[in-house]
């Protein structure tokens, strides 16, 4: 079983999704698109694709002119019944593939975060055996609305849209399920003049809001991330 995972910064870390990929006998195929990487032309060969985070917005094309051939495989994807799970910059690409709304700005989060399942949420595969509330992992500043036919599956007070299904079988997740404890430890070295930027007592807090929150977090994303897996083989 082959996943396309396209990248689109450097430094990516697969985390908790890497594992739940090994764990199911998958192998990632990584495709360095931010780099110039050429995108494979179609979903041949591969049982779904993941789209990973960024720091740029989904809509800056001359920044990552690899947009624009993403987004006709996004569809690709989903014209041939692969799954696609795009996490935050994912997300908002595969909305606007979609013909969703990019808004950019104004809706920003940082560390670790609660959301809430809507019924149907509930209801759908990927949330399987997640309890109604529970915590995941922000980093982004923002958002989109739900292309025509999507279903919402998460938000919270700040954002409404965390989480959503479209098409055939496309996920978004605006929050970070790969991001568990140790990928954020390492973000918070690798990352952290931008870091210090959006909160300055961050690496003082870091401990507690990790005692508070990872264990928890860890346990919901690795649950996730499974029910995606098992979707692939399904």
């Amino acid at each position: 079983m082959k996943i396309l995972v396209v990248l689109n910064m450097r430094g990516t870390a697969m985390g908790l999704l890497g594992k739940a990929i090994t764990e199911a006998g998958g192998k990632a195929q990584y495709c360095a698109a931010y780099c110039g990487e050429k995108l494979s032309p179609s979903p041949d060969g591969f049982a779904g694709m993941v789209i990973m985070g960024g720091e740029q917005n989904a809509l800056d094309d001359a920044g990552s002119p690899h947009f624009p051939a993403l987004l006709d495989l996004i569809r690709a994807f989903d014209t041939a019944k692969k799954p696609v799970l795009g996490i935050c910059l994912g997300a908002q690409l595969i909305a606007r593939a979609f013909g969703g709304q990019n808004i950019v700005g104004g809706a920003a989060e940082f560390a670790w975060q609660e959301v809430e399942l809507t019924p149907e949420g509930k209801a759908d595969p990927l949330m399987a055996g997640l309890p109604e509330r529970f915590v995941q992992f922000q980093w982004h500043d923002d958002t989109f609305t739900l292309p025509e036919g999507a279903v919402r599956l998460a938000g919270n007070e700040r954002v409404s849209n965390e989480a959503f299904r479209v098409g055939n079988g496309c996920y978004g997740l605006q929050f970070h399920s790969e991001a568990g404890r140790a990928t954020v430890y390492d973000w918070s070295t690798m990352l952290r003049d931008i870091i210090l930027e959006k909160d300055p007592d961050w690496l003082k807090d870091l401990d507690r809001q990790a005692s508070l929150h990872a264990d928890v977090s860890d346990r919901a994303s690795t649950m996730l991330l499974r029910n995606w897996v098992n979707l692939l083989a399904a």
